[in-house]
């Protein structure tokens, strides 16, 4: 397992409870909370999975993106069909801003050097 991996998840941890105490208090519904929160998760794993094939911050920055709007999107299709239940842009776009949002905060705190751990 390698150090990097391990920071990405108490980064995201961290996060995720600072976002989830900030929107309690915010106008925000419980629904768009809990994309934003799936996106953030769906982001992480993405970008960590290409920053430890690939080394490559641009390439982990877009698969943390895609994967969350990956996620969204398979969401939403699997909801519009459904009854009484439509293909929602919001939440698509809540689950994208969890992903867009985490990925950038694991940029900026990924530093080029890391330590293997075996």
């Amino acid at each position: 397992m390698k150090l990097i991996t391990l920071t990405n998840f108490k980064i995201c941890v961290l996060f995720v409870m600072g976002i989830a105490s900030f929107a309690t208090s915010a106008q925000i519904p419980e629904d768009k909370k809990l994309h934003f929160a799936a996106g953030t998760i769906a982001g992480s794993a993405g970008y960590t999975y290409v920053w430890q094939k690939t080394k490559d911050k641009k390439k982990a920055m877009l698969a943390g993106v895609g994967t969350a709007l990956l996620a969204g999107t398979v969401k939403e299709l699997l909801d519009s069909t459904q009854n009484n239940n439509y293909f929602d842009t919001k939440d698509l776009a809540a689950t994208a801003l969890g992903g867009i949002t985490i990925s950038v905060t694991i940029n900026l705190f990924n530093k080029k050097k890391y330590v293997e751990i075996n």
